[in-house]
């Protein structure tokens, strides 16, 4: 049996990562509309931006999935999809466009994590090719 690569745990800290995101997206409106909490909520934790967080967890991720990865389309999504994400995530404010956009982004990047963790952990197993 194959030991696992290294880069497994960045997989599953970017899907981790791109769900806790997706989730404090679709919950804080929710939790914070009946409340006087609503118009004072500024996505901070501390001295650093949630949002910066999570652009901070998913750019580790994708650097460490994809630093030995050979497959450039595998990559290009990755990294094309973290920048979806973050460009939507800093513009947010500017239009509800890139509300959506970024939940899309945040898709793309756990689709990509799943891909990589089923071509690095599941196809070797068959002895599919990539």
């Amino acid at each position: 049996m194959k030991a696992p690569h290294s880069h497994n745990k960045a997989d599953y800290v970017g899907i981790f990562g791109s769900v806790l995101c997706i989730i404090h997206c679709l919950l804080m409106p929710a939790v914070t509309l009946g409340s006087s909490f609503g118009h004072l909520h500024r996505h901070e934790a501390g001295l650093l931006s949630l949002d910066l967080v999570f652009i901070i967890i998913n750019g580790i991720a994708v650097y460490y999935a994809t630093r030995e990865h050979k497959l450039f389309a595998l990559r290009l999504l990755l990294w094309g999809a973290l920048v979806l994400f973050s460009v939507s995530i800093l513009f947010e404010n500017q239009s509800p466009v890139f509300t959506w956009l970024g939940y899309i982004g945040s898709g793309l990047l756990i689709t990509g994590h799943l891909i990589n963790l089923y071509i690095c952990q599941i196809a070797p197993r068959f002895r599919f090719k990539f």
